[in-house]
């Protein structure tokens, strides 16, 4: 069992590992930037070390300092959370180097998983279906527009490295795609350090779904999936669980893909298998995985029971994996709108600021997970995500009756929120009918920007 953790991150999932922790009997150490003294993880945690500027380079991104900080503080684990450096095979390697534990997989799990090219390799080994593309990284202008053609376009061009919708492209012609390459290689080098990329087909009105697996390194378990299609940009808005329109035997091949490759690159914490689901033909292919807690994971919590960051912290700590696959049952529906501090109306601006007033919602099948607090100051430097709100139900219809409750108790004073966004989402007949898909999200903001103001 580990006695002491050190939090690389901010935010709600510093929260929410210092939360887990704590009922483990470990001590926490919060890292944090100047613009973050303030924050509730630091309030929270038994001990909080400043590791530098506000700008996020000079601060969770600035590995020396943050190792440095680690072991000045006696911690035995370091714990990622999620974005920043959790991706970062340099950093999991950094760590272990320094003689501490990295709450998630090796620095060679990370490096072969998180490099698209690598990761679709290691699906194609392990007998899991992936979307037709190009067969490894591309430099070359001309390879990839002959490659392109031969796909057959659309086709989207996406960053070998990094995730969360950065370095992604979708070209519908030989045209468009000369022009969006040097483009998607630029953002891909400015955001991840690597501009190398892939191309993969654009599969028409797909689905996004996913696959929560757990490993020890040696065996690995899933705990079903999670529907993740309604995306602005790319980005996750809307995320529930279990996916509303997988047929069983679906499911099962799905989930049973994803611990085949789990276990075939000897995963070890938690992680996220990805896929697209083709609706009408009920095919689905594998495209990429988080090696990392997700942001979306308290809706497979709350559907399985499981707390899947106190199981990350076990393992780290050397236990095997607690349950066999037949342990892990699914209950209900769950769903997860995430609370950022934007304002929809106005083209989803950043929207900073001081908390004025909060009411959390409670109740039965109802989690806030936030790192907010009456009078706290929303840095302008991170991520816009203020919180999370999940809610659980017996059927999915009930779920969505219960969000529309919770979204009606939740007020944060003094800021602009997506709030107003996902009442309408939770009203709309499509959404309740589970009748959407990736690209669905942004023609409908078209047509309903006029209803979104706060």
């Amino acid at each position: 069992m580990l006695k002491s953790l050190f939090i690389a991150n901010r935010g709600e999932i510093a929260v929410r590992i210092i939360r887990a922790a704590r009922e483990l009997g470990i001590r926490t150490i919060q890292a944090h930037s100047a613009a973050d003294a303030q924050s509730l993880a630091v309030k929270l945690a038994d001990e909080a070390v400043s590791i530098g500027p506000p700008h996020a380079a000079k601060s969770y991104l600035n590995i020396p300092a943050i190792i440095d900080a680690a072991k000045q503080s006696g911690a035995d684990a370091i714990h990622p959370g999620y974005g920043f450096l959790a991706e970062n095979a340099g950093f999991a390697d950094a760590v272990e180097k320094a003689g501490m534990i990295f709450v998630g997989p090796s620095g060679d799990a990370i490096r072969t998983m998180g490099d698209k090219v690598q990761a679709r390799i290691a699906a194609e080994k392990a007998g899991v279906p992936v979307v037709p593309g190009s067969g490894g990284r591309i430099d070359d202008l001309n390879e990839a527009t002959t490659i392109a053609s031969r796909i057959g376009f659309p086709v989207m061009i996406k960053a070998a490295a990094g995730g969360g919708g950065r370095g992604i492209r979708i070209a519908n012609s030989s045209f468009e795609f000369e022009q969006l390459l040097p483009q998607a290689q630029g953002e891909a080098q400015a955001a991840f350090g690597d501009g190398g990329l892939y191309i993969e087909k654009v599969i028409t009105e797909a689905r996004h779904i996913e696959v929560q697996v757990l490993g020890d390194g040696e065996r690995a378990i899933h705990c079903f999936e999670r529907e993740c299609s309604l995306q602005r940009r790319r980005q996750k808005l809307w995320e529930e669980a279990p996916s509303p329109i997988l047929p069983d035997t679906v499911r099962q091949k799905l989930c049973a893909s994803a611990v085949a490759l789990a276990e075939a690159v000897n995963y070890r914490g938690a992680g996220t298998i990805e896929y697209l689901y083709d609706d009408a033909s009920h095919e689905f292919y594998f495209i990429e995985m988080n090696t990392r807690i997700q942001v979306e994971h308290p809706v497979t919590e709350f559907i399985t029971g499981l707390d899947l960051v106190r199981e990350m912290i076990l393992i780290a700590g050397g236990q095997k994996l607690r349950h066999r696959q037949q342990d892990i049952a699914r209950k209900g529906h769950a769903i997860e709108v995430r609370i950022n501090a934007e304002d929809p109306a106005k083209n989803f601006m950043p929207f900073p600021g001081t908390v004025a007033g909060l009411a959390v919602p409670g109740g039965p099948g109802t989690r806030f997970d936030t790192m907010l607090y009456d009078g706290y100051q929303v840095p302008p430097f991170y991520d816009s995500l203020l919180g999370k709100l999940i809610v659980w139900d017996e059927t999915r219809g009930q779920a969505i009756d219960r969000l529309k409750r919770a979204l009606g108790e939740l007020d944060i004073g003094g800021l602009k929120t997506t709030k107003p966004l996902h009442q309408l989402l939770a009203d709309d007949p499509q959404v309740r009918q589970g009748k959407f898909h990736t690209r669905w999200l942004e023609p409908w903001l078209e047509a309903n920007g006029g209803r979104l103001s706060s």
